[in-house]
């Protein structure tokens, strides 16, 4: 199955009248970098970070990027600092569905089709899912349809009461998990789209039979699995979440291509068996 979402952008652009000062600050405090240490990363003085933190000094292009850069500030909020600073934007943002990125949407597509019969999808910065191998859509049989309709969206599909959620045997730590997950992205991107996200996810009600877990022989597991039933038995996986190193674009900063890997034995037999 592939989609192409038009979802909603990672985040939300702040208003460029701010200024470069005060959104540099911002970041600089949310990563918890003193103006001594932002200064010795980035080759430049304590001095000049104050000073353009407080407006009494513009800062170069070259200077700024250099900052962003060890903030570990995101591509699109990079573009949100130049713009303030009087700057053009940087990085491109271009449509996933542009021809330039036709390369780039065929190598995803090959990879996670080559990850059968194991679970693989692609989502976007807010979780919208762009791509989904057989994996996943065997996952989701006899889910209602007002919650496949495009733009599907992983976290409503996983911890919605009607989706996934009923399913998962350990719902209350795989939950407490992703909620987790969510406040780390949001603490890194300042997103307010993700953040609304968070909110109607984690007020939706957490199903009473989802805790009951099955007993069985005990698996020394080596990151926390989700386990989740399909058709009487008991999967068991494991997420790896994979992202584009020194990404140009922010379109492909915010991809990440996300992989359930089989936690014993039992899960791959099984699978095998059902899509063999």
């Amino acid at each position: 199955m592939t989609l192409l979402a038009t979802g909603t952008p990672g985040s939300a652009a702040a208003p460029a009248d701010r200024g470069v000062g005060p959104l540099l600050r911002a970041w600089r405090e949310r990563r918890r970098v003193s103006q001594l240490e932002l200064a010795l990363r980035a080759d430049s003085s304590a001095r000049h970070i104050s000073f353009v933190e407080t407006g009494r000094s513009r800062p170069s292009e070259e200077l700024l990027l250099r900052l962003a850069e060890h903030l570990d500030v995101p591509v699109r909020e990079r573009n949100t600092l130049l713009v303030a600073a009087g700057y053009a934007p940087r990085y491109r943002e271009t449509p996933l569905d542009d021809p330039a990125l036709d390369a780039l949407r065929a190598g995803m597509e090959r990879l996670i089709q080559g990850y059968e019969p194991y679970p693989a999808l692609v989502v976007d910065a807010t979780y919208n899912v762009l791509a989904a191998n057989r994996g996943i859509t065997m996952l989701m049989d006899g889910l209602p349809e007002s919650l496949l309709a495009p733009p599907l969206n992983a976290m409503r599909l996983t911890l919605h009461p009607e989706g996934l959620a009923p399913r998962i045997r350990n719902l209350p730590e795989w939950r407490g998990h992703l909620l987790a997950q969510m406040e780390r992205q949001i603490a890194l991107h300042r997103s307010a789209p993700l953040r609304a996200l968070y909110e109607e996810v984690a007020a939706y009600p957490v199903p009473e039979t989802a805790s009951d877990t099955e007993p069985g022989e005990p698996v020394p597991y080596f990151a926390l699995p989700m386990l989740i039933e399909h058709e009487g038995r008991t999967l068991s996986f494991i997420s790896s979440i994979s992202t584009f190193n020194t990404p140009m674009d922010v379109t492909v900063a915010e991809l990440a291509i996300e992989t359930l890997l089989p936690a014993d034995p039992a899960t791959v037999k099984y699978l095998h068996s059902l899509m063999g």
